[in-house]
């Protein structure tokens, strides 16, 4: 279970700005990334196919970051993910079960990886996706940030978690991506010392959760505000129209507010 894939490492994508001394780029995929996260999804597989998958229960750490009932608000791009066809996945056996979690594992912790990678920060974990946050730094602003991140988590799943899967005679998992940019309160809720988390409050994150259903399995989609941040030549040449009716509008007006599908990825060279 979980045996060695063959390798096909994919190649960087030409820069389309100038590159910067900087320890992670957001304007195409370095070669010397990729290779390291190549080396990364190896170095987990391993590690997934050499011990148990399950054990008994464990508690889950606290996240005392904010004070029940406090909140910061930021601007922030908001991204989800989801696998699609999750729950149509076999999961009912043991064995099942076990593949399932070694699964998730691999996926889950490669993702998570990129995003963090990327400057991002997981807020939580749904069971068959994810949402995470980025903030605008110096040099980029938050969006392409977070579209970067969506096109290196696919160029991931698609040339280095597929293969494994594969070869475990698993079919590999598809994911679709929707994010948008604007105002969120990051708050936490609940009930002390029992049960609470961060949430996201605000417009943006609900569209951003909202839209999944909207995007194709493969695909990324993001709402206006996030598309008219995106370097003109990004949003010219890999963005287009949805042409879902999202029933969102811009603030109090009446005009619709859309969903953008961004079509480019990184490039490959065999």
């Amino acid at each position: 279970m979980f045996g060695q894939a063959s390798q096909h490492l994919y190649r960087a994508m030409v820069s389309v700005l100038p590159c910067r001394p900087l320890l992670m780029e957001y304007a195409f995929l370095e070669q010397a990334y990729w290779d390291s996260q190549a080396e990364r999804v190896e170095a987990l597989r391993q590690r997934i196919a050499n011990r148990a998958a399950t054990a008994a229960g464990r508690v889950v750490p606290d996240d005392a970051d904010l004070s029940i009932g406090t909140g910061r608000r930021l601007r922030l791009t908001v991204l989800f993910i989801d696998i699609s066809g999750f729950s149509s996945r076999k999961s009912s056996t043991a064995d099942e079960q076990e593949l399932m979690l070694r699964v998730l594992n691999l996926f889950m912790t490669e993702m998570i990886k990129v995003i963090e990678d990327y400057g991002g920060q997981v807020e939580k974990n749904t069971g068959d996706g994810l949402m995470a946050y980025f903030e605008d730094s110096a040099d980029y602003n938050s969006t392409i940030k977070a579209v970067s991140c969506a096109l290196t988590m696919h160029a991931a799943n698609d040339n280095l978690i597929a293969p494994v899967l594969r070869a475990t005679a698993f079919e590999p998992l598809q994911f679709r991506v929707s994010l948008d940019c604007g105002f969120v309160t990051i708050a936490r809720i609940g009930a002390a010392q029992r049960f609470n988390a961060n949430v996201a409050i605000g417009n943006t994150a609900n569209f951003a959760a909202k839209m999944l259903p909207n995007v194709s399995p493969g695909a990324i989609g993001l709402g206006a505000n996030a598309q008219q941040r995106l370097p003109e030549v990004w949003r010219n040449t890999w963005t287009q129209l949805s042409p879902v009716s999202t029933g969102w509008v811009f603030g109090d007006s009446s005009v619709p507010y859309p969903l953008y599908l961004y079509t480019g990825r990184w490039a490959k060279a065999l």
